[in-house]
C-alpha cells in the first residue's frame, strides 16, 4: 500500500511498540464478548419460549452479523496497529496513522501548549502508556498510543522543551 502522497520524503518513522496489539485484541475480545450476546438475546428469548415468533433474520441473522463483523476487525487490528508511526523533525512533530483513510499530523513545536501522558490499567499491564500533544486548535487529535513507558517520558520531556524553546523564539 503506497503512502507516498502523505508522507514526506526521507522520513525515519518510528513505530510503536508491538505490544500494543496485545493490548488491542484484549480491548477487542472483551467487546466482542459483550456485543454478540447482546445480539443473541432474541435467540435466547426464542429458545427460552418466551418470544417462539422472533424472525429467523433477527434471532440468528444478528449475532452472526455482529461475530462477523468483529472477525473482520481482529483482522484489521495488526495492520492497524503496524501503520502508528511517529517522526520528529527540527521544527515539528509528525503522527501517522490508518490503513485505509492514511493521516499524517503534523504538529509544529512553538503550537504545542501542553505534553500529557496517560497510562490506562491495561497499558500499564504492558509497561506502555498514551502521549496526546495539546494545541491550541480544539479539533487537533494528536494522540500517539503503544509507546514504552520509558519512551513516553522521554518524548513528554523532550517535545515539551522543544515547544517551550520553539515558542520562546516567536
Amino acid at each position: 500500500m503506497s503512502s507516498a502522497a502523505i508522507d514526506p520524503a526521507d522520513l525515519n518513522w518510528e513505530h510503536i511498540s508491538p505490544r500494543y496489539l496485545t493490548v488491542r485484541l484484549i480491548g477487542w475480545a472483551v467487546e466482542a464478548v459483550v456485543t454478540v450476546a447482546l445480539a443473541c438475546i432474541p435467540l435466547a428469548l426464542r429458545a427460552a419460549g418466551v418470544w417462539p415468533s422472533a424472525p429467523d433474520w433477527l434471532a440468528w441473522g444478528l449475532p452472526a452479523l455482529a461475530a462477523a463483523a468483529f472477525v473482520w476487525r481482529a483482522v484489521l487490528l495488526p495492520r492497524q496497529v503496524r501503520a502508528v508511526g511517529y517522526a520528529e523533525r527540527n521544527e515539528d512533530f509528525l503522527l501517522r496513522s490508518g490503513i485505509f483513510y492514511q493521516r499524517t499530523l503534523v504538529v509544529p513545536y512553538g503550537r504545542m501548549q501542553y505534553v500529557d501522558v496517560t497510562v490506562g490499567p491495561l497499558e500499564r499491564a504492558f509497561g506502555l502508556c498514551s502521549l496526546k500533544l495539546h494545541t491550541a486548535a480544539p479539533g487537533t487529535n494528536a494522540v500517539l498510543p503503544g509507546l514504552p513507558a520509558a519512551e513516553g517520558a522521554r518524548l513528554r520531556e523532550h517535545l515539551s522543551e522543544r515547544g517551550e524553546t520553539q515558542l520562546a523564539g516567536l
